[in-house]
């Protein structure tokens, strides 16, 4: 199940943390001690630790990542939560590729479907409740970076182009006197028909033959 067990209790100031943390120098380690150096200390605060390990912008360490760095970027932020929101949770995103238009009971009931009732009904109401804070945050319009890299490193096919070939069955022949035979002149190709004339004597005939085979039939 590709579901995070991760949620907030309130979710009000999850757009303030996330701005704060553009606005500041990366962690080596993001702690509960650099949370409070931003200013958020609560309890309910301190659960935001543990969305960003979900969202895999630190590691369980609590290491930022490269996504942690690519959100600090605030002209492609949204992209990079939305991304990494449809990651986080691909289950619902499986069975509804429109999740971020969901509404929070929708969530709710998808959520109870997709954890076989793990969930009481109030985890499920702070899980779609967190849900519900991170679209928010994303763009789901604009394609994921990833994509998009993916799609430019892959070059274009070359076209292949093929040129026509002539079978041998398929020329003309040259029919004279039923003898049946090929003749390419200057590359084209003719079908010669020779009406042969009237004539008792032999040797006209034989003068023609033996003209065509001197400069046609060779």
């Amino acid at each position: 199940m590709s579901l995070p067990t991760a949620y907030l209790t309130s979710s009000k100031n999850l757009p303030a943390i996330l701005s704060a943390i553009q606005q500041a120098k990366a962690p080596e380690r993001f702690t509960q001690r650099f949370l409070e150096s931003l200013e958020f200390k609560s309890t309910s605060d301190r659960l935001t630790i543990g969305v960003l390990k979900a969202l895999r912008f630190i590691d369980d360490q609590g290491k930022p990542t490269d996504r942690y760095f690519q959100f600090l970027d605030q002209s492609q932020s949204d992209r990079i939560m939305a991304e990494a929101v449809r990651e986080a949770y691909d289950d619902l995103f499986q069975v509804n590729t429109a999740a971020q238009k969901l509404s929070k009971q929708e969530v709710v009931n998808k959520f109870k479907t997709l954890s076989q009732g793990s969930f009481s009904e109030s985890v499920l109401d702070k899980m779609a409740m967190t849900f519900t804070a991170l679209v928010k945050l994303g763009d789901f319009e604009k394609p994921s970076l990833s994509r998009q890299s993916v799609s430019d490193d892959v070059a274009p096919e070359p076209e292949e182009h093929y040129e026509p070939q002539t079978q041998e069955e398929d020329r003309p022949t040259v029919s004279v006197g039923g003898i049946r035979n090929s003749r390419a002149l200057g590359g084209l190709h003719y079908n010669i028909q020779i009406i042969l004339p009237e004539s008792r004597d032999p040797k006209v005939y034989d003068a023609l033959f033996r003209s065509l085979n001197e400069h046609l039939i060779r």
